[in-house]
């Protein structure tokens, strides 16, 4: 990756005159990252360009995090008319690459991710908006509009919103009452600050927070569209937030209806980046996500869900259906 033409006057202005900037991720935004590093130090340039992006949102769930005691990058510098952010550097152990090089350490680790929701959910929600109904509507949505085109597939939209709309109908008054949902919250955007031993969890990639149900992060951390998370795991992570926070007889409904919900967003996001932005890696995950959400919609609260499904999606149609129409 190329940096910002603007990044090496942003870093001077900073204090950062002499730094190296080194490619260190993208993502499936328009947000590039960088490694910026001098003699003795290093931080994180953000990419957020203008007007595909906004940092602002970003920087006021990082203070409201921080605020709590969580560890959400502190800010050492910004333009926010070029999109160009400077913010603490949580290092290279990021959870993915840790539990999958240590499977010993991966119920222990996620026991600790677990807790940190839990933490987190003792709180009100940040001043955001809510979870409300036309967005689960509009997010899953995403799967009719995108994946089924690209699998050949002549669906009845309507009736998939009208199933979905009776299913996620106890879910709509939560948004007043919820929680901060960072909803992004997997193996990928969590960091073990070095240094820390087994203490502090970094948090990355919580720009598009809102304020929802409990049971949404969650299903991110045990529902992972990036890597297997064993079913004796996710069972046994949930019992251990249901030791924590106590959330309710319904919370293994909501749990299951936010798990097809997102999982429903996710195929039609990944078929999206895919068809529209040229990136076909995303295909690869798509297996893992169609069988989250088939799992999801054996539960008995999404049963107009499945009968949509059932009637509209064959077999044949699902996991690795698209794989054949993308490039080698």
């Amino acid at each position: 990756m190329i940096p910002p033409a603007a990044a090496a006057d942003f870093l001077a202005g900073a204090g950062w005159p002499d730094a190296q900037i080194l490619p260190l991720a993208g993502d499936a935004s328009f947000r590039r990252y960088f490694r910026v590093v001098e003699p003795g130090r290093r931080a994180v340039l953000m990419d957020a360009p203008p007007p595909h992006e906004d940092p602002r949102p970003f920087l006021k769930v990082a203070a409201h995090l921080t605020g709590l005691g969580f560890s959400a990058p502190r800010t050492l510098a910004a333009d926010l008319g070029k999109g160009l952010v400077l913010i603490e550097d949580f290092g290279d152990a990021r959870m993915r690459e840790v539990v999958d090089a240590a499977p010993e350490r991966e119920a222990g680790i996620y026991a600790r991710a677990v807790k940190l929701l839990a933490d987190l959910h003792r709180h009100h929600a940040a001043d955001l908006p809510g979870y409300t109904r036309a967005e689960y509507l509009r997010e899953v949505a995403l799967l009719t509009e995108w994946y089924c085109p690209a699998a050949g597939l002549a669906v009845d939209a309507d009736a998939y919103l009208a199933a979905w709309d009776a299913a996620l109908a106890p879910l709509y008054g939560d948004a007043a009452r919820g929680v901060t949902v960072l909803r992004d919250y997997h193996a990928e955007n969590i960091m073990l600050i070095e240094g820390e031993g087994e203490g502090r969890l970094g948090l990355l990639d919580f720009q598009d927070a809102l304020a929802g149900h409990p049971a949404y992060d969650l299903v991110s951390l045990l529902q992972d569209a990036r890597r297997d998370v064993p079913p004796a795991l996710e069972a046994e992570m949930l019992a251990h937030y249901r030791a924590l926070a106590a959330p309710g007889a319904d919370f293994d409904t909501a749990y299951a209806l936010l798990g097809a919900q997102r999982n429903a967003k996710i195929v039609g996001i990944f078929a999206r980046l895919w068809k529209r932005d040229g990136k076909p890696r995303y295909l690869s995950y798509l297996p893992r996500v169609w069988a989250y959400l088939e799992r999801d919609l054996a539960h008995p609260a999404l049963a107009p869900v499945a009968r949509w499904f059932d009637a509209n999606i064959p077999a044949e149609k699902r996991g690795d259906a698209l794989r054949d129409g993308a490039p080698a």
